[in-house]
């Protein structure tokens, strides 16, 4: 029985994993759970780690291990810290990608933030019916602004996955490209989440106040961002979104207080270098006209 299925004893702890509530995940108890399920724990929790900034930490635990789910999250790790692995993903993807989900999910991972994306999808493409899969595929159709892509694969999965919390996420991330009407039934989703105990975190919380603000919702956009601050004052993206709601706004020099803290807690945030590009493009745009003045007589 797949650990992550309705019926897994893992499915609350691939819940939180997946709302983003990684320390959830690690203070979760699974003494009590099979040992067939040894590895996916210890997995989920290695990449939880990651995911709270630990990577150095996991790379030490995993420096002799060989099983290779366990290389393939070293990998991550590894490349979380600027390492260059990309060569050593590509080969561990073609000795065991085959049939290990974790080499697919992690080197997959490296090789899509490496800017392989073309050999990344060709290795998620190989799950055997796995949502994390889809859910990966989905989010870099989206990165490659392919929303009908990412639809089709989000609407395959629904037709085995059925109302699994993983695909209900997927069609969310979709929906919030699509717009429209999509913008409440995302909502609905991304609420659920910021408001069950079990996947409250500031992942989620910003999920939900960027669905607000789609739909015009302002200050409970702003509720939500705040109480996402409360959980943890460095999040990189509830700051990123704190800055486009002060902007939305008017509320200026907050925006640059704002910015100021994001480069701090990540200064190679995706929201810092997009506006560092468009400030460049607008420079060069600028650049070829002269502004003509005339004097009043």
């Amino acid at each position: 029985m797949d650990p992550y299925s309705p019926e897994g004893e893992l499915i609350n702890m691939h819940s939180a994993f997946h709302a983003g509530a990684y320390q959830q995940v690690l203070d979760f108890d699974t003494s009590a759970f099979s040992s067939s399920n040894a590895l996916p724990i210890r997995v989920l929790k290695l990449r939880s780690q990651i995911a709270l900034g630990q990577a150095q930490s996991v790379s030490s635990e995993l420096a002799s291990e060989k099983t290779p789910d366990l290389v393939a999250v070293k990998l991550l790790a590894d490349y979380e810290q600027g390492k260059d692995v990309v060569s050593q993903a590509q080969k561990l993807a073609e000795q065991h990608g085959q049939d290990n989900l974790t080499v697919q999910l992690c080197a997959g991972m490296v090789l899509e933030r490496a800017g392989e994306t073309e050999a990344a999808l060709a290795l998620l493409s190989k799950h055997q019916g796995s949502l994390d899969a889809v859910a990966l595929i989905v989010q870099i159709h989206l990165q490659q602004n392919r929303t009908d892509l990412a639809a089709k694969e989000a609407q395959r999965a629904r037709k085995w996955a059925q109302d699994s919390l993983l695909v209900n996420i997927a069609e969310s991330w979709v929906g919030m490209r699509e717009g429209g009407e999509k913008y409440q039934s995302a909502f609905y989703v991304f609420e659920e989440l910021a408001t069950t105990a079990q996947s409250t975190s500031p992942h989620s919380l910003v999920a939900q106040a960027v669905s607000e603000l789609h739909l015009g919702r302002l200050p409970e956009a702003e509720a939500a961002l705040q109480q996402a601050l409360a959980i943890d004052a460095k999040a990189a993206d509830t700051i990123a979104n704190l800055i486009v709601l002060n902007t939305l706004l008017g509320k200026r020099d907050q925006t640059e207080q704002l910015k100021q803290q994001l480069q701090s807690a990540n200064s190679k945030h995706r929201a810092l270098t997009d506006w560092a590009t468009k400030k460049e493009e607008f420079a060069k745009a600028a650049s070829k006209y002269t502004p003509k003045f005339e004097v009043a007589t």
